[in-house]
């Protein structure tokens, strides 16, 4: 017999550089159905940006009445701009059986596991093999200057201490063994007692069966 379940929240962070992309990419094509959560955001709408799929775009005083609503799981100011998560998308998914993805660093994961869905927050945090292998990695990249780099891997020293907020660290020296290593956690979390609908009728009624 088949036993629903919620859906769980699965915060993925890492410093820039570490791989948590890539291995967000490899969890969503082992399970297709796996959704990112879509933030809403006070900036404009970007060419081909489309409401609801990649932003729910509101203005600066929606997203204030959002926030004192209660209506955000997390939510921050980046370069003049609000972002945030919206918690009705993510309460309907968590409770239709979906899992939701979230890409947070380790401010707004701390907000959404102190909010109220926290009890079915799985978070995971991605470390480099090395410093020296992660400045590495960014200047591979070929993207930013010297400075920028030298800033990036200063704020990774910063996100890096806050590991031990985390429910799971990753340390990937090893891309593919990191990616089966984030699906087993992941199946695993999923089959949790508390996360199983119906289990409780489904065992009181196994035990009043009477043996052939």
């Amino acid at each position: 017999m088949g036993l629903g379940r919620n859906g769980v929240l699965v915060i993925l962070s890492s410093p820039s550089g570490a791989g948590k992309s890539t291995l967000a990419r490899r969890l969503m094509d082992w399970d297709p159905e796996l959704r990112f959560s879509v933030s809403a955001t006070t900036r404009r709408p970007r060419p081909g940006e489309i409401e609801g799929q990649h932003y729910y775009f509101r203005s600066p005083e929606q997203f204030r009445a959002m926030v004192q609503g209660g209506e955000m799981l997390e939510h921050a100011e980046v370069f003049g701009n609000f972002y945030g998560t919206p918690r009705a998308p993510v309460e309907a998914a968590m409770l239709a059986g979906r899992d939701t993805l979230f890409d947070v660093d380790w401010q707004g994961g701390q907000q959404i596991r102190a909010s109220s869905l926290g009890k079915h927050v799985v978070s995971i945090f991605v470390l480099p093999p090395s410093l020296v292998e992660l400045e590495r990695r960014l200047i591979s990249r070929g993207q930013d200057a010297a400075e920028v780099i030298a800033a990036r891997m200063e704020k990774s020293r910063a996100e890096i201490s806050h590991w031990a907020e985390y429910d799971y660290v990753l340390v990937n020296d090893d891309l593919d063994r990191s990616a089966e290593t984030l699906i087993a956690i992941l199946t695993a979390e999923r089959q949790r007692r508390d996360r199983q609908v119906g289990l409780g009728p489904f065992v009181r009624a196994l035990m009043e069966e009477e043996s052939a």
